[in-house]
């Protein structure tokens, strides 16, 4: 038998796992709040944590294949699934471009180029061609690049939340509370989907069960473990930040990592952290543009999706439907372009949250008869059902929080969803029409041989 994770190690890749190219820009976006912001973390934390223990339970107890998907689907049907799986889908390509222009304001601020908003844009979009044409040969080579380029973020991010105590100050930290003097709960509400945008992922630390020593009882612990981890370093590392660097210079940086070293040491340090930065981003794109074209082959596989997404190269490369989602990506570039870059990720991260809460509510809703069907016991069930609730509430105020204009764009796309649902659903009506033929053919044939003898 193959040596399993003990809980600490599980523990360790859960935080690793969530803590990635998403928290690159948020210093600058939360000091457009204010440290103020603070304040979202604290709710943001407790709701993840909330969500984070109830998809523990469901990867313990579901007995369907598909992720947040298979759980859907124990309350919402094959409608459920798909709608799941959709949403999900959808919200990693909105990402994936929010990253690309991640990478573009880093990129930026290393070579010193003053672009255009259509620059950016057509910047962004080069990247993520980039990236999507290097996985045509297979994620073999792109992956193992991932797995060392993530350190480019992890290891800045730790220095300052570790050693950056040693440059930071009280007084900035304090006149940057609240610096446009916005109501508290305006304020709490303004950062809660870009600290929310760190946490998307957690769903999938609990993939792990299977390789864990004693998993009911361990994943809960390293699931946890994990994101309070994750929390007290995304909350530690952006507030230190906020005490080195004036708000107004942190406000208007594309590169806030790069811009706090640069202070802390000097401007050839920034300039190195910035190029890990931009690595790091450039490694997370290729692992992802590949993860969503297979993301989209399996839905297909299982009837949801078109048959386009399932064709694959010799090499096993689903380059249609990477070819289809690239030109989605384009489209989203090109439709969110914005006079402020940081104006520009912020829309698409929170059309990205919005759209990935849908399967998050459809899974806290179905935990219920996840555990009805695995006879979970009466007073072990209550507590998960109550968190389950705790982390619904908290999706609910971050959907209201997210605003008008990415509630609008991602309804669009969900209802959408149920258009593209009533097609895929005539699939599954036939399989079953045909079934229902062949059951009754052979209750015939059967019939008719039992005639036949007697």
């Amino acid at each position: 038998m193959s040596r399993k994770m003990t809980v600490t190690q599980l523990t360790i890749l859960t935080a690793v796992n969530m803590i990635g190219s998403g928290i690159i820009l948020l210093p600058a976006k939360l000091a457009q709040v204010g440290t103020i912001s603070i304040t979202s973390w604290l709710i943001t934390a407790g709701g993840s944590l909330a969500l984070a223990y109830v998809f523990a339970q469901c990867a313990l107890f579901s007995r369907k294949a598909g992720g947040m998907g298979g759980y859907a689907e124990y309350a919402f049907g094959r409608g459920g699934n798909y709608m799941a799986n959709y949403t999900y889908g959808l919200s990693l390509v909105i990402a994936n471009v929010a990253i690309s222009i991640t990478a573009v304001g880093y990129a930026t601020e290393l070579f010193g180029a003053k672009l255009s908003p259509l620059g950016v844009g057509l910047a962004t979009i080069g990247l993520l061609w980039l990236t999507t044409i290097a996985n045509f040969g297979g994620a073999r080579i792109t992956g193992r690049i991932g797995s060392v380029s993530i350190w480019g973020v992890i290891g800045p991010v730790l220095a300052v939340a570790t050693i950056g105590w040693f440059w930071f100050s009280g007084s900035t930290w304090l006149a940057a509370w609240n610096p446009h003097n916005t109501p508290i709960f305006e304020a709490m509400g303004g950062s809660i989907s870009i600290t929310l945008w760190a946490f998307l992922g957690l769903e999938s630390a609990c993939a792990n069960s299977d390789a864990v020593e004693n998993p009911e009882r361990n994943v809960p612990i390293a699931v946890l473990g994990g994101t309070i981890g994750a929390a007290v370093i995304y909350i530690i590392s952006t507030n230190v930040i906020a005490g080195i660097v004036p708000n107004a210079e942190l406000a208007a940086s594309t590169a806030p990592f790069g811009l706090t070293f640069a202070r802390m040491f000097n401007p050839l340090v920034g300039n190195i952290v910035t190029g890990l930065m931009v690595f790091a981003c450039i490694g997370s794109l290729l692992g992802w543009q590949f993860t969503v074209a297979q993301v989209f082959k399996s839905s297909a596989d299982a009837g949801y999706f078109s048959n386009v997404f399932r064709k694959t190269t010799s090499a096993g490369v689903p380059i249609a439907s990477m070819l289809i989602l690239l030109a989605l990506q384009t489209l989203l570039a090109l439709s969110t372009i914005s006079p402020e870059l940081a104006e520009q990720f912020n829309t698409l991260v929170n059309v990205a949250v919005v759209t990935n809460i849908v399967p998050y509510v459809m899974s806290m809703a179905a935990i219920i008869t996840i555990q009805k069907f695995a006879d979970v016991e009466p007073h072990k069930a209550r507590v998960t059902n109550i968190l389950a609730l705790v982390a619904s509430l908290y999706s609910y105020y971050a959907l209201y929080s997210a605003g008008q204009v990415p509630m609008v764009i991602a309804c669009f796309v969900i209802f959408m969803g149920w258009t593209l649902w009533g097609v895929a659903n005539l699939r599954f009506l036939k399989m079953e029409h045909d079934k229902d033929v062949r059951s009754r053919a052979e209750v015939r044939a059967q019939q008719g041989g039992t005639d036949a003898g007697g």
